[in-house]
């Protein structure tokens, strides 16, 4: 038979069991907010809209940034480093059967998406850094 303190111990930590089990039982959510002006604001705080936006109109302009940095700038460089070759982007190959290929455009197509994937990588990067996400 178990003495005076050992059942007063096991109570306490069972009573202590009990305020944590209470602390880990999920809460119930809160009711949607009543009228149209009020859900819209629940909606636009909720799903961060504006926060969205903003990064998808950043998004776009740097992307055109880029864009003109790799056709303007970086295209004309390869252009003089190979001579013969001309801007990349006229490069065509052909005709064959008639048919002309334009392989300079797909090829400074792709450095453009090389060098715009380099650019948000630097960009998560150094936002990760700084502790925005």
């Amino acid at each position: 038979m178990p003495d005076n303190t050992e059942t007063s111990t096991n109570e306490q930590i069972l009573s202590e069991l009990k305020k944590i089990s209470g602390y880990l039982e999920p809460k119930p959510a809160p009711p949607p907010p009543k009228g149209m002006k009020n859900e819209f604001v629940d909606f636009i705080s909720k799903y961060k809209v504006m926060g969205l936006a903003v990064a998808f109109i950043l998004g776009v302009y740097v992307g055109a940034v880029v864009q003109s940095l790799a056709k303007d700038l970086i295209l004309p460089a390869i252009g003089l480093a190979f001579p013969g070759l001309g801007n990349l982007a006229t490069y065509s190959y052909g005709p064959i059967r008639g048919q002309m290929f334009m392989i300079g455009d797909f090829l400074s197509s792709v450095i453009t998406f090389i060098i715009v994937a380099f650019v948000i990588f630097i960009i998560v990067k150094l936002t990760t850094k700084v502790g925005i996400e």
